[in-house]
């Protein structure tokens, strides 16, 4: 039998986080053999990984990221079971590395093929449940284009957005931080009117109308009422109408037209943990 030392199991323990006692019982099984003793260990995981598929995950990171051109942005969540685990560094590290992956691919499945240090996000994800012993999976995965992308992270990690620019233009990066602040902080519902299902308009309108009629308002008086409120609502949830936090004598729309006279906002994706 091979002698195992505390070096080999300290190498061990940094490539896969698990346990001092964990990587030892590994090596020793494995008769010192370093990729066989992953294995193992990764054999572990996906015994602990089906004991806890039924679990629930809402904690964890979200986390958005641009690439270099500026012209594409990804938001990815890796979920867990508690907050103490979601505040790990090397949790957060993990998730920063898979967004930054997560940056050459556009659906959630070829993501989780994708290769992470010679095995798939998948597998890797399988691992670090064993290791960490809670439910670890890749919650959201949403990607957008523009000629500009600019990304905010809210403060712990739980809420992160993307939002895309009509025009690179100087102030871009700024406007689209911005932007996407705004998003976290009011939650609009779509970017503008057009983007505002149908069967959202129709609930509004009926909601609207039952207030009316219990303010005691002629059934003839409703429709062009509600249209006001309507209205109202579009002021309120959606992100190019919204009073800009910043200033709210102005809209989004006017505060980005503000930084470049034929600037608009095109898009926005956004993630929010426990929502």
């Amino acid at each position: 039998m091979a002698k195992i030392t505390a070096a080999e199991v300290n190498k061990l323990r940094k490539a896969t986080g698990a346990g001092m006692m964990d990587c030892k019982k590994a090596l020793v099984e494995t008769d010192g053999d370093f990729d066989k003793a992953i294995e193992v260990l990764r054999k572990k995981g996906q015994k602990v990984a089906a004991k806890r598929a039924d679990r629930d995950s809402a904690e964890g990171a979200a986390i958005a990221k641009t690439n270099a051109e500026n012209n594409k942005g990804v938001i990815i969540s890796l979920n867990c079971e508690t907050d103490f685990v979601a505040k790990n560094d090397d949790f957060v590290n993990l998730a920063n590395d898979f967004a930054d992956l997560a940056l050459n691919y556009n659906s959630k499945d070829e993501f989780l093929k994708a290769d992470y240090k010679g095995i798939t996000v998948e597998e890797k994800l399988t691992e670090q449940t064993g290791v960490i012993g809670e439910k670890i999976e890749i919650g959201a995965f949403k990607t957008l284009e523009a000629p500009f992308v600019g990304s905010y992270i809210h403060a712990g990690n739980k809420i992160a957005v993307i939002t895309g620019l009509s025009k690179n233009v100087e102030g871009a990066e700024e406007a689209a931080k911005n932007v996407s602040m705004q998003a976290a902080a009011m939650n609009p519902v779509a970017l503008n009117e057009e983007g505002v299902d149908q069967s959202t308009v129709e609930k509004e309108i009926e909601i609207a109308k039952d207030q009316l009629r219990q303010e005691g308002k002629p059934e003839e008086m409703l429709d062009n009422i509600a249209k006001g409120k309507i209205k109202r609502f579009f002021k309120d949830n959606t992100l190019v109408n919204q009073a800009y936090i910043k200033d709210s004598k102005q809209s989004v729309s006017d505060y980005v037209k503000s930084v470049d006279s034929s600037l608009e906002v095109v898009g926005f994706e956004r993630v929010a943990l426990g929502e």
